[in-house]
């Protein structure tokens, strides 16, 4: 069987998913496409990597997706920066070629299902860490409890407690804009069987912040990460049902050093991240661009100090007529044999396992995939468990 992928993107995930995809035998062919292509040539050359071409990419220019995505692969992995990923699925599903993104879900790829199942071609999106991972445990999670009355999602992309030796306690391991971005995001929660509604100034306020211990980690802060509720019917849940009215508790969260949102919280409150752009001396500027440009260089990992890519799923319900709390929990630490950090790994290994799944049929199913429902969970945790990420599951009576 042959079976060639075509990789959008090779930044510090994307490095990660071709490094995968080359050491996989069911991978026979590799385009990858990127802006910066001297790099990428190098790169790809400095690895000695075997069945890999590389090709210059400019994802603004419609042009130039039609082009590589024509050249008939079997799946596309996109790993490019989240503004083009409407452009990259709508192609896609275009060419009949199988998709999978580690994007949250877009009301455009949404509209692509019926589309994608005529093609006869499947649609993977919010398949990395997460959302990715952490949606697949909810998901086998659900399936073996009735009854529900909590559903908790944690994640945490941070430095070990030894290299969080600034300010900040956290350093980049993806796109800091990007993480800005998510702070200043609104949200809803469950609590105490209401549902809260969080404004995207209001996240990092004490009233919504709690305090999580994990076992060999320590004490993080837990901050409301975007709506919780969007996930409730891929989970079998519709708002307003009997279901609905059992959950107590609801949320995401992102994990972080103790100290790390008292110092957001000031710099939300002094508008340092408000959408609306800056004019100074007539040009108009993006905060949160304008910050990652500054602070950036200044947070990143030295090449002896790892990170720490941590998820953990909580429910609470009932299994064998018994008040049981479920647990699953990965966490993974930087390889400093490779220099992979553990948010790429997360990312990067997960996007290449389900473009391999896709692109050998081991999911059957066409259209718009829910990494809650369509991914097996068996094969999932065997193939992550190969790349050195374990998932410990751990359910007890409470």
């Amino acid at each position: 069987m042959t079976m060639k992928v075509l990789l959008l993107g090779v930044g510090l995930q994307g490095k990660v998913a071709l490094h995968d995809l080359v050491q996989s035998e069911k991978v026979t062919e590799i385009i990858t496409a990127d802006y910066d292509i001297k790099s990428l040539q190098d790169y790809v050359k400095t690895r000695k990597y075997s069945k890999v071409e590389t090709e210059f990419f400019d994802a603004s220019k419609q042009e130039n997706i039609d082009k590589l995505i024509g050249q008939n692969p079997d799946v596309v992995i996109d790993l490019l920066p989240v503004n083009y990923m409407d452009s990259v699925a709508k192609t896609a599903v275009k060419h009949s070629i199988n998709l999978v993104n580690t994007f949250y879900l877009s009301h455009a790829i949404k509209e692509l299902d019926k589309k994608a199942k005529n093609n006869g071609i499947a649609v993977l999106p919010e398949f990395g860490m997460d959302p990715g991972i952490d949606l697949v445990l909810m998901g086998e999670a659900m399936r073996g409890l009735e009854n529900v009355e909590v559903i908790n999602s944690y994640g945490a992309g941070i430095p070990e407690l030894e290299a969080a030796n600034n300010p900040l306690k956290y350093k980049v391991t993806w796109t800091f804009e990007g993480v800005l971005r998510s702070y200043f995001r609104a949200g809803r929660i469950i609590k105490d069987g209401k549902v809260i509604e969080i404004k995207e100034n209001d996240m990092f306020n004490p009233k919504h912040i709690h305090e999580m211990d994990i076992e060999s980690i320590g004490k993080l802060e837990a901050i409301p990460n975007g709506d919780a509720l969007k996930y409730l019917k891929s989970i079998g849940i519709e708002e307003q049902s009997e279901k609905f009215k059992q959950i107590k508790h609801m949320g995401r969260y992102s994990m972080r050093w103790p100290g790390h949102c008292e110092f957001w919280k000031k710099m939300v409150d002094l508008h340092l991240l408000d959408n609306e752009l800056v004019d100074i001396d007539g040009v108009k500027i993006n905060r949160k661009r304008y910050l990652a440009k500054v602070i950036e260089p200044h947070i990143q990992l030295e090449p002896e100090e790892r990170d720490l890519a941590i998820l953990l799923i909580e429910l609470v319900g009932l299994k064998d007529g018994k008040k049981t709390r479920a647990i699953y929990q990965v966490i993974d630490k930087r390889d400093l044999k490779t220099g992979f950090t553990a948010m790429s790994r997360t990312v990067g290994f997960t996007a290449s396992i389900g473009a391999q799944m896709l692109g050998t049929n081991q999911i059957t199913k066409k259209g718009l995939l829910s990494p809650v429902n369509d991914i097996p969970f068996d094969f999932f945790k065997k193939e992550l468990e190969k790349r050195n990420i374990n998932i410990m599951i751990k359910h007890e009576t409470i």
